[in-house]
C-alpha cells in the first residue's frame, strides 16, 4: 500500500503514461471518490485511494494483452471473459498493481480485482471502490445516479444492491452475457435489501 502522499502521487504519475487521457481523469475521479467514501464509512483512507487510483491500471492493453498475460500467470478465465475480453482488465490490473506498483495488500488488490463485476458480501473497500466506478462525477448514464451517489454517503450495502440492479437492467436490454460474480453479488444484496425491508 502506498504509505504516504507523495508515494501515492508518484504512482499517479507514473500510471498517467500507460492511461489515455479520458481514462486517467477517470481513474483520478475514483481516487477521489474512494477517500470520501473511506471516511464517510470509516474505512482506510489510503487503502481506497490507493485501490481508487489502480483500479483501471490494466484498461488501456489490447484484449490480446489482457489474455496473454493470463495465460501466461494462470489467471482463470471465465468463458464470459474469454468472449468479453474487456472485462479481464479487471483481474489483470490486480495482477498489475502487485507486480508493477508492489501492491500486496489483499484487501486492495480484491477491491481491483472486484470492481467491475462486484461479487457477493464484499469488504468495504471493495463496495467503496465498486461503487465509486459507478459515481465519480464524469459518469452521467445511470438515470438514477442522483439517488445512487446519496445512497453511497449513507449506505454501503443499499447502494452496491441499486447499482447491481441497474447493470443487470442494462445488460438484459442490450441482451449481453451476465458475469456471474455479477449476478451471485446481485442475489446477495437482494437479500439484503429485503432483510432490512421485513
Amino acid at each position: 500500500m502506498a504509505d504516504s502522499v507523495n508515494e501515492i502521487e508518484s504512482m499517479s504519475k507514473r500510471l498517467s503514461k500507460y492511461l489515455d487521457t479520458n481514462r486517467y481523469y477517470h481513474t483520478q475521479g475514483v481516487r477521489f471518490i474512494s477517500a470520501a467514501l473511506a471516511m464517510a464509512h470509516g474505512t482506510d483512507i489510503r487503502k481506497a485511494e490507493t485501490a481508487g487510483l489502480l483500479h483501471d491500471c490494466a484498461k488501456c492493453l489490447s484484449d490480446s494483452k489482457k489474455i496473454k498475460i493470463c495465460d501466461k500467470n494462470e489467471i482463470e478465465i471465465t468463458d464470459v471473459e474469454r468472449e468479453n475480453p474487456f472485462l479481464l482488465h479487471a483481474k489483470v490490473g490486480a495482477y498489475i498493481a502487485e507486480e508493477k506498483y508492489g501492491i500486496h495488500d489483499e484487501e486492495i488488490l480484491d477491491a481491483i480485482r472486484y470492481h467491475t463485476t462486484g461479487r457477493p458480501g464484499m469488504r468495504h473497500l471493495e463496495q467503496i471502490v465498486f461503487i465509486a466506478d459507478y459515481i465519480e462525477p464524469r459518469r452521467n448514464k445511470s438515470k438514477r445516479l442522483p439517488e445512487i451517489r446519496m445512497e453511497a454517503f449513507r449506505d454501503l450495502d443499499e447502494c452496491c444492491y441499486l447499482i447491481l440492479k441497474d447493470m443487470l437492467i442494462y445488460l438484459h436490454s442490450k441482451s449481453s452475457e451476465i458475469e456471474p460474480h455479477t449476478q451471485e453479488a446481485y442475489h446477495f444484496y437482494e437479500e439484503v435489501h429485503e432483510e432490512r425491508r421485513d
